[in-house]
Order: structure tokens, then sequence, then C-alpha cells
């Protein structure tokens, strides 16, 4: 009875958490249980009780502030230097923004929205089909909460009880796959339509975007050997590190440099143990605001006002499905829903790669329909244990089961991104839809890659954790 109320909920076009708690609450009241009805609320409060979910807001107000502070401008720029000389340039320009700024935002729409606004415009400019441009657009914006932070992986880590930090790192290798698929998928079109580069080639320019990478990837391998290898005081060698990094941003005026370190802080953090990923999403707004006030000075206090407010009517958005889908999903257990679900499935069959196609088809269907964080908390507590049975690591699970919502985000009905980049393209929503097929082709090779080959995904976790 709860499943049929709370279809015939969405089928009158209810918003899906006023559907989740709402079913709950009528099923208690019509039903023979002697459940009170005060129990829908105080599961809903108990729902969002939770410290890991602090990181929610402070991560989109990191990613808002990022936004706001011009970081986009600047992160293009710096992908136009690396990659723009290429055949194909703006497009290769594009997935690699978007794995840079996937280290700020942790949301597809994030992505879209900050630099797709951008990257249309200049593609268009440039000669590119606009079809194009939204199709490469939208299936880099799918890196967003693959590459950490993410705020998928923090909902699901809270209702799947497992480590947030391990699905942060877990996501590097899948993300780094997908963004080198997406480039390829790029070189194809540049070879088949004979498209040339974009910008001139400048040895200074990339010179210069090879030097921040370096000092990317080589800074916090030198504080590794500087604590591990040389017995340098901890707290005191980070602050030196920090410190370098601002200098060297100011005599070589990188473009891009200290925005890219956001996730390589966040990730050395969390693996070093200096915070937890809920105190990492407080210093990424801290490192945000620095930049934003102190260093870039793009940013001001009536800016700042807005980012908040902003950020508070998403993050009630957010935290408003968690607490409806808490509520739904315990429904769902009580009732038995969830024990008839594992047993048919168990009874199906009891191979894991069965499963986990099955899984993918169900989760892509109804990542169609569902927001991702409304459709996290509905699958979790249905589907995490029918693969632990099967011997799924549930690591692997949540980043099988957020690309499929993410690619999910891309498809009609209720694919968010689709709408977004709609608006900011001037294309009809039919057309936007078409544009996004081809892309379609890298993202399910990748998403058969992630699945079957757990390895990729498990490799780094189990190194730190």
């Amino acid at each position: 009875m709860l499943k049929i109320i709370f279809l015939f909920f969405m089928a009158g076009g209810i918003p899906v958490a006023i559907a989740m708690a709402g079913a709950s609450l009528v099923y208690i009241l019509v039903s023979d249980s002697t459940l009170p009805p005060f129990v829908v609320i105080h599961r809903m409060v108990s729902g969002i009780d939770s410290f890991p979910l602090l990181a929610v807001p402070f991560f989109i107000l990191a990613g808002n502030l990022m936004n706001n502070a011009g970081i986009t401008t600047r992160i293009y720029n710096f992908a136009l230097a690396l990659v723009g000389w290429l055949k194909g340039g703006l497009g290769h320009v594009n997935v690699l923004g978007s794995v840079i700024f996937a280290g700020m935002s942790g949301t597809a729409i994030a992505d879209a929205a900050g630099l797709g606004t951008i990257e249309i415009k200049a593609m268009k400019e440039h000669g590119y089909s606009t079809e194009f441009a939204v199709g490469v657009t939208a299936a880099s914006a799918t890196l967003g909460p693959i590459i950490p932070p993410s705020l998928p992986f923090v909902i699901y880590g809270m209702m799947a009880n497992v480590s947030v930090g391990a699905l942060f790192l877990a996501g590097l290798l899948p993300g780094a796959l997908m963004a080198i698929l997406m480039m390829l998928t790029v070189a194809y079109y540049a070879h088949r339509n004979k498209w040339g580069a974009d910008v001139k080639f400048s040895s200074t320019r990339l010179f210069k975007a090879l030097m921040e990478l370096a000092v990317v990837i080589g800074w916090p391998l030198l504080l590794w050997l500087l604590v591990v290898k040389l017995g340098t005081p901890p707290q005191l060698t980070v602050f030196a590190g920090l410190a370098s990094l601002f200098v060297l941003d100011k005599i070589f005026s990188f473009e891009a440099l200290l925005p890219i370190m956001t996730p390589v802080l966040l990730i050395g953090g969390m693996t070093t143990g200096l915070f937890t990923p809920t105190e990492g999403a407080i210093a990424a707004c801290v490192w945000a605001m620095i930049l934003g006030f102190a260093w870039y000075r793009t940013l001001s206090w009536k800016m700042f006002v807005k980012v908040c407010l902003d950020t508070v009517e998403t993050t009630s958005t957010v935290l408003f499905i968690v607490a409806a889908a808490s509520i739904f999903g315990w429904m769902l257990t009580a009732t038995g829903v969830t024990t008839d679900i594992a047993a048919w499935v168990l009874g199906f069959t009891k191979e894991a790669w069965v499963f986990l196609l099955l899984a993918n088809l169900l989760m892509l269907f109804v990542g169609c329909f569902l927001e991702p964080t409304a459709a996290i908390t509905i699958l979790v507590p249905i589907l995490l244990p029918i693969a632990t049975q099967l011997g799924v690591d549930p690591i692997h699970f949540g980043l099988v089961m957020v690309l499929n919502l993410m690619i999910g985000l891309l498809h009609p009905p209720m694919g968010m991104v689709l709408f977004v980049l709609a608006r900011v393209a001037g294309l009809s929503f039919e057309r936007t839809t078409m544009a996004i097929l081809p892309w379609l082709v890298p993202l399910l090779l990748s998403l058969g890659v992630i699945t079957y080959m757990p390895n990729l995904v498990l490799w780094l976790p189990k190194m730190f954790f």
C-alpha cells in the first residue's frame, strides 16, 4: 500500500520530498499500524540529525563562493592554455575545465551552470555547433559528483554508513577515466569534421600552465617527504607549504594555481587525518573566502550575503529531501518491502555481475525521474543489503550508484542538467536532449568499466583506509 500511495502522489505532480513524507503519513493513518502519526516527524528529524550531513551546506557554500569569485574564468583560461591549441581545442578545454571545477563545486548542476555559460558562448563564437557545445558540456558536467568533493558521496556515505573520505578517494581514478574517454570523443569529432586548433600555440603559455600543474602535483609529494621521511613538524610544514603557494602565485602570476589546489588540500587533509570530511567542507569555505576576499579581491560583502542566501535555499531543499527519504526508507523496511525485494533478487540470481547489471538498469531508470539525493536515500536501504550479501564492496557500489544517477540528470523528463543547459544555450528542450545522446556512449562505457572493474575504484581507498 505504501508504494501505491507514493506512486499516486508522484503521478499527481507532487514534489518528491512531500510525496515520500506524505505517503508515510497516509499509510500510518489508514493502515492497522499502531504507530502514532508523530513518528513521521520524529524520524524525519532524526534523519538529518547527523554530523556528516553538515558537510552538505558547507560544500554548497564553497562551490557558490568559488563560482561568484570569478574562479570559473580563471579555470577556463588555464585549461585554454593547456589544451586549447589541440584540434577541437575548446572541446578539450570544456572537459578539462569540468575536471578542475569538479574539485570545488561537487555537483553536476553547478558545473553546468558555472562553466557552461562561458564555454558554450566561446565554442559558438569559434564556429562549433550549439548542439556539440551543449553535448560536451552536459557530459563533462557529470564529472562534478565523481571527482571529490561530492555532495552525493556525502549523502551516500551517511546512508550506507561508510567513510566519506574513502568515497572521495574512490572517485579519483574513475573521474580520470571518464575525462580521458570524453577527450577521445572530442578528438574523434575533431578528426571527422576536420576541426583545427582554436587558439594559436604558445610555448610560453603552455610552459606556464605546465609549471602550474607541476606545482599542484609536486606540492603534496614534497610535504609528504618532509613530514614522513625527514620528520619535520606536520603543522608547521603545512603552514609553511601554504605560504609558499601564495608566494609562488605572486611571483609567477599563475592563472588558477590556488583554486586547483582545493581538492588537493581536501583529499590530503582527510587522508592524513587532519580533518574529517565535514571539517574539510568548512576548510573549503575558509579557503574560498581567503581567495575571494583577500587574494583575488573579487568578492564583496554584498555578494557574500547573496551567496549565503542562495546556499540556504539550496541546502534546505536537499535536507528536506533527505528528511523525507529517511521516514520513507524506514517505512519500506518496517513494512517488509526491502526484505521482499532482496528475497526476490536473491531467488532470481546469486551472481554479483547479474545483480550489478540489473541494479544499473534500475538506477538508470530511476535517475530519469528522481533527483539524485532522493534516489540515493530511497535506493540505498533496498539495494545495498543485497549488494553486500553478494560480496559487492559498499564503496564500489556507491560509485556505481552515483554515476548512474548522474547520467540520469541528462535524461528527460526530470534531468536538471538538461533544463540548465537548454536555458544557457537558448535551445529547445528537445534539441538539447538530441545533442546529448551521442555523449551517452563514453558515459555508458565508463559505467561498464567502473561496474565490472572494482579494483579501479578500490585501489586508492585501500591504500589509506
